[in-house]
């Protein structure tokens, strides 16, 4: 398979789904606002891209992994984005965390630029990411899809089909993040409740995670919180609050109040304020034992 794709967002997620895509055969152009992401790709076999708009090729594909709904709208459609060069019969699939309203924007401007575009936010922590197990929700027009299907097949074990609206699949990632959130706090409590009455996190987190709630969320993140070790971020706690605030904004917009949710954000604001940004999100569960004395 030669295929010419461009991967735009380097970080811990997009360099590993970029390395799944150079060992999957397809020909890659790679960019990054810092260059040394770029340098063991290039040393795989990709060529690096000086702007956005010279990694696209004319109809060919773009995948991007960027950090927020500003930085992807301004590498798309800004001053030096791929959208114009990407040109009619190119393929944009957007695979980051955004809100519905930027996934809306970005389909409209596509399609009056002749370009078709796919949503295909992701799950799954880095490590997964480099194994090739991220797991994919998408949505958007039924020929986009199809294109983008053996792209998402080098990256992960399962792409799940949630319509032809492309906001459908955001509004599904929005939901899965709250939802992974929301048990992040649960452990929190949970052990702190354990530890408060003399017993072991880490034993009441091992009973658990193999007997009652043996699924991944659990088994991913219960060592973590039980350990309340969250200095090795494999998921920034500053970008888990940008999070919130899009699933709170989801809610605003649709005359829903989620409770939960602003909890979580509030957590996360607090861990913020206490200088936790670049830890990872499982510090929220780390509150729960500042509230009861224990940290």
């Amino acid at each position: 398979m030669q295929q010419d794709i461009a991967i735009l967002g380097l970080g811990r997620m997009g360099s590993a789904m970029a390395k799944n895509l150079l060992d999957a055969g397809f020909a890659l152009t790679v960019w990054n606002r810092s260059s040394d992401a770029t340098r063991s790709l290039a040393a795989a076999g990709a060529r690096v891209a000086k702007t956005p708009g010279e990694a696209a090729t004319p109809g060919g594909i773009v995948v991007t992994m960027l950090a927020d709904d500003a930085v992807l709208t301004e590498t798309t459609a800004g001053e030096h984005g791929f959208g114009r060069r990407l040109g009619p019969g190119g393929l944009h699939i957007a695979m980051e965390t955004i809100a519905p309203a930027t996934s809306r924007h970005l389909a409209d401007w596509h399609r009056e630029h002749g370009n078709q575009y796919v949503a295909a936010p992701v799950f799954g922590r880095p490590a997964v990411a480099q194994a090739g197990k991220l797991w994919v929700c998408m949505s958007g027009e039924v020929a986009a899809k199809r294109r983008a299907e053996p792209v998402l097949a080098a990256v992960c074990q399962r792409h799940e089909d949630f319509g032809t609206d492309p906001v459908s699949a955001n509004v599904v990632k929005l939901v899965g993040n709250f939802m992974i959130a929301s048990l992040i706090e649960v452990m929190g409590e949970g052990y702190t409740l354990a530890e408060k009455h003399g017993l072991s996190r880490e034993a009441v987190a091992s009973f658990f995670v193999s007997t009652l709630f043996d699924a991944p969320v659990f088994r991913s993140y219960s060592p973590t919180i039980a350990a309340d070790r969250h200095d090795e971020a494999a998921f920034l706690l500053r970008l888990g609050l940008k999070d919130l605030r899009l699933i709170l904004g989801a809610a605003e917009r649709a005359e829903m109040p989620m409770p939960l949710a602003s909890l979580l954000r509030d957590r996360l604001l607090s861990a913020m304020a206490k200088g936790r940004g670049d830890y990872d999100w499982t510090a929220i569960a780390h509150g729960a034992r500042e509230d009861a004395g224990l940290a």
